[in-house]
């Protein structure tokens, strides 16, 4: 199973400047309003997910995760936690 996550904005340069943030360099995505990657290890977007509630860019984006085929999740301030702690339930290695 390939985990995703999927990043919108109506705002350009808005998903460039937080992944930017993220992995510390430029990735050249001024001009996107999405964004999408798959992880092999779904562990791996706990850090992702922690980052955009950290930064609370829920003004300018919005975060879609999906752990399962064609069933995808809207990260909030509500649900992140829980999503994380999921994740870390789900796949304990």
């Amino acid at each position: 199973m390939v985990a995703k996550i999927m990043l919108y904005s109506q705002k350009h340069g808005e998903i460039n400047k937080f992944l930017g943030k993220f992995y510390t360099s430029n990735l050249g995505l001024e001009e996107q309003t999405s964004w999408q990657k798959d992880f092999s290890n779904p562990i791996d977007i706990s850090e992702l997910i922690a980052a955009f509630i950290d930064n609370d860019y829920f003004d300018n984006i919005t975060m879609w995760v999906s752990l399962d085929e064609d069933v995808f999740i809207r990260i909030s301030h509500k649900n992140a936690e829980n999503i994380i702690k999921y994740l870390f339930e789900r796949y304990p290695y």
